[in-house]
């Protein structure tokens, strides 16, 4: 009996510290493509077939935010409003001169791919080239998220798990993004 139970709490232990969703095996970054623009932005509209197509070349490895910022996307009559609180701060953190659409890469600078100098935003025309950057990197860190929606409450909740795969910096932060599609 003592080793029966010695054992079933040995194996509860085990389970309680255990990975369940997140993969182990060392993998490459994935790419996060933040795609600046606006409702009224006609070359947003190549901006987003050109994110579409990265995306669909890389499979499960990229992820577009739209995020709907600056002139182009300023409320006006007859148009659709999907600013958010957070946009103009977002935007204006890649340093884009102004340019839309703008787009980063894992928020990364890209030294000759940026705007300006130093800048995280750059051209629809730079978004695979850097994106592939990314991709071809190994990363120390594999995260996962799962979520689920009380819709009687209205509330998401979301389980996040990280396994590393290898020695990393001393600092990590997550940012969880909740992305909304077919308003």
């Amino acid at each position: 009996k003592k080793s029966l139970f010695l054992i079933s709490l040995f194996l509860i232990t085990i389970n309680l510290f255990c990975q369940t969703f997140v993969s182990t095996v060392s993998e490459n970054k994935n790419v996060i493509l933040e795609e600046y623009g606006g409702v009224r932005c006609g070359p947003c509209a190549d901006g987003h077939k050109i994110a579409n197509e990265f995306e669909a070349a890389n499979p499960g490895d990229v992820v577009i935010i739209n995020v709907h910022a600056g002139g182009y996307a300023a409320p006006a009559s007859g148009y659709p409003n999907y600013t958010t609180t957070w946009g103009k701060a977002l935007v204006n953190q890649t340093n884009h001169g102004g340019y839309y659409p703008s787009g980063t890469a894992n928020r990364h600078v890209f030294p000759g791919l940026g705007w300006t100098a130093g800048a995280t935003g750059m051209s629809r025309g730079q978004w695979a080239s850097a994106g592939n950057q990314i991709l071809a990197q190994s990363s120390y860190v594999n995260v996962a998220a799962k979520s689920t929606i009380d819709l009687a409450s209205r509330e998401i909740t979301v389980v996040v798990e990280a396994f590393y795969t290898g020695n990393g910096s001393n600092t990590n932060r997550l940012n969880v993004a909740l992305l909304q599609n077919n308003i």
